[in-house]
């Protein structure tokens, strides 16, 4: 009976036993099975987080590269607007329009007919531009002060001289009343400037003024070319020349309808764009100001600081090549100057001594006695004579000499 009993004690703590082993496993395969779900968890955040990274990154390249895409041009260069690297070349007309209403019936007619000649003589195609712009009377204004100070000075010293006239007791009444005449002239015109200036400040103020600006548009593809051999150089020449051609056949076509038109150069071309980009700076800011300012390198990529070094020093150099050829050319035509007149002295030196001798005997004729003087300088003129004779003589030997030693060469 004791040995039953001890057995099934046995087999109920062999039982609780398994049944413990059994829970601890399920135990660990749940802890595990958490384990590798947070692992997996933290992964998946990581790749979204570089995913992200990677996106944002790609849109700041992408913004970045859109602004340069928003401006749809690359440069401006040999009066062309360059596109899609060297794809493309714009070259822009503008036109100056007539007023179509102030015109009379055949006139009208006539323009009519003359725009639609240069309608059929397209063969290619054309974009007719046109921008707004306010009026800038800035210059015009600048301009006008400065003539009107030039008045004011004028004015000021026909002032000055007609107070130091009144003055004057030798003027006479005709002559002061003409002065005044011209004084009233002049201080009439210096008002009616300053009036002018005025005025032109007032309207300046108003931002409704507008004018409008006519363009023709006309464009080149280095496609339309006939051979692929060419480089970009000679892809530029080809494509200014043709545009160059279009530009001068319409502008003759245009001039059958009263209508005027030049070809933009690159500045022209330049303030067209900054324009376009810039509606609402340029009234305020316009294209002269901001390239004085040179705003444009804050944000420019600057050259090497030894490049800029070397061609400061090539241009010393040039500079003082310069100066220093100047300077021996200068000494060379100096001693040449001084060595002719030294031997023009040297030659005439008898001449001279004689001249300066004649100088003094008349200078101390009392002195000397007015005879022994006279004989003194006719005997000076005697020997003077005698020695340009003998010179002569001399210069006639010596040709005559020459004529003999050629006659005997031949």
């Amino acid at each position: 009976m004791e040995s039953n009993g001890l057995t099934q004690m046995l087999v109920i703590v062999l039982s609780v036993m398994i049944v413990i082993l059994i829970v601890l496993v399920f135990t660990y395969l749940i802890l595990s099975l958490k384990n590798r779900t947070k692992k997996t968890k933290i992964k998946q955040k990581e790749t979204k987080n570089n995913k992200d990274v990677k996106a944002t990154t790609n849109s700041s390249a992408y913004n970045k590269q859109s602004i340069f895409d928003f401006m749809e041009f690359d440069k401006v260069e040999d009066n062309m607007i360059v596109q899609k690297n060297g794809k493309r070349y714009i070259m822009a007309i503008e036109c100056q329009g007539v007023n179509y209403d102030l015109m009379s019936d055949i006139e009208k007619i006539s323009v009519e007919e003359g725009f639609q000649q240069f309608l059929n003589t397209l063969r290619h195609p054309v974009q007719i531009y046109i921008q707004t712009r306010t009026i800038n009377l800035e210059k015009s204004i600048q301009t006008y002060k400065s003539k009107v100070k030039e008045i004011e000075v004028q004015y000021n010293r026909k002032m000055f001289e007609y107070n130091q006239m009144t003055q004057d007791p030798n003027y006479s009444k005709q002559q002061l009343s003409r002065e005044y005449y011209e004084l009233t002239k002049q201080r009439n015109l210096f008002e009616y400037a300053k009036d002018i200036v005025d005025n032109t400040e007032k309207m300046s103020l108003n931002r409704n003024i507008l004018s409008k600006k006519y363009y023709v548009i006309i464009s080149y593809m280095p496609e339309e070319a006939s051979s692929d051999t060419y480089d970009q150089e000679e892809l530029r020449n080809i494509a200014f020349s043709e545009l160059y051609t279009k530009a001068q056949a319409i502008i003759r076509t245009l001039s059958a309808c009263s209508v005027s038109g030049k070809i933009l150069n690159s500045n022209e071309l330049v303030e067209l764009l900054y324009t376009a980009y810039n509606r609402d700076d340029s009234e305020i800011y316009g294209l002269d100001k901001a390239l004085k300012a040179e705003y444009y390198d804050l944000y420019s990529t600057a050259p090497d600081v030894f490049q800029k070094k070397v061609q400061a020093l090539d241009a010393k150099i040039q500079q003082e090549a310069v100066n220093v050829a100047n300077d021996k050319i200068e000494r060379i035509k100096a001693k040449s100057r001084i060595q002719k007149i030294a031997e023009e002295r040297e030659e005439s030196m008898d001449d001279l001594i004689s001249q300066m001798a004649q100088i003094l005997l008349e200078e101390n004729r009392k002195q000397v006695g007015a005879e022994i003087a006279d004989k003194a300088i006719e005997e000076l003129r005697k020997e003077d004579m005698e020695r340009k004779g003998g010179n002569a003589n001399e210069e006639t030997k010596k040709t005559t000499r020459g004529r003999r030693s050629t006659k005997q060469a031949r």
